[in-house]
């Protein structure tokens, strides 16, 4: 019955080695709590299960059941998510009301988190109900830019929502924070013309990219970000520019999905990193070292050559 918190982490990562501490803190004050450390890379069936994608990665499990999660190296939300696990598991009346207090702040946060959020079962790659699929066909063929939360990922928000947005079923869509309401309301939308007017239009997704690949004179994009690299490669190709002392700017392709597909597809180049300088690819870590090797390196990056 009790929690069990699990750590995917990797030994190349200093940010896992520092969560690590964060863990063995926490072990002291929460005796009733386990706590496991699973190396993601030792494990790559477990590691595709559960979706982790990058380190550090903590799972959350009552009962066998995954209850939540924390993709990187956040100790205080950490910390929050332990004492909220282990606090429900044994609420007085008098933390309850505060229990839901935190509840709402929460809600209130991710409705916000983008100018329209899908509520849904599943993800819009993988809709786990036909509703949600239909919302998600009706909004992509519109061209709306959408964020998503899987409410099967966090059985609280599941039911929290509900009484936050007095609506009982999902999907739910939000536009500025504000509730639109289910599929049947968006159906009604689309058939009177006014979903264009109610939602924000997405940006197309090769302009984005262009933009993002001209953002910065020298721009990488990797998993993780130049303070906490997320893979091996990415690791070493920060290091070999930081040894030049050229300005540059990182993306995080952890960190939006469809740039992550897209600029495979608009570059093709299949892998990550890849670096780019004054908006033309110059390759990935490979290529990288070859140019370091050869000295060709810092006159690309400086856009002499």
């Amino acid at each position: 019955r009790s929690l069990v918190v699990v750590h995917f982490w990797a030994p190349w990562a200093p940010q896992c080695a520092q969560m690590n501490e964060v863990m063995a803190a926490l072990a002291k004050e929460h005796m009733q709590v386990t706590f496991v450390k699973l190396e993601a890379e030792a494990v790559p069936e477990v590691s595709e299960k559960y979706g982790i994608s990058s380190v550090p990665t903590f799972l959350f499990f009552k009962n066998s059941q995954k209850v939540d999660r924390l993709d990187g190296a956040h100790a205080p939300e950490l910390t929050k998510k332990v004492q909220r696990h282990t606090s429900s598991s044994s609420v007085s009346a008098g933390s309850n009301d505060s229990a839901k207090e935190d509840l709402n702040v929460r809600l209130k946060k991710l409705i916000n988190a983008a100018p329209c959020m899908l509520f849904m079962k599943g993800s819009p790659k993988e809709p786990r109900c036909g509703f949600s699929k239909q919302m998600v066909e009706i909004l992509n063929k519109h061209g709306i830019s959408f964020s998503s939360f899987d409410i099967f990922s966090d059985e609280e928000v599941r039911q929290g929502l509900k009484t936050y947005s007095n609506w009982p079923t999902y999907p739910q869509l939000y536009v500025a924070g504000e509730l639109i309401g289910g599929l049947d309301i968006v159906k009604e939308l689309e058939a009177s013309g006014e979903l264009d007017t109610v939602c924000p239009k997405a940006q197309k997704l090769e302009d984005r990219l262009k933009i993002l690949i001209n953002k910065a004179p020298v721009m990488l994009f990797m998993k993780g970000s130049k303070q906490m690299a997320k893979c091996g490669f990415s690791k070493q190709i920060i290091e070999i520019i930081n040894s030049t002392g050229v300005d540059y700017e990182t993306f995080d392709i952890l960190e939006d999905e469809e740039v992550r597909q897209g600029l495979k597809t608009y570059s093709n180049w299949p892998t990550y990193p890849q670096l780019y300088v004054k908006g033309e690819l110059v390759g990935g870590l490979d290529i990288v070292k070859e140019l370091k090797e050869s000295g060709e390196l810092l006159p690309i990056l400086k856009g002499e050559n």
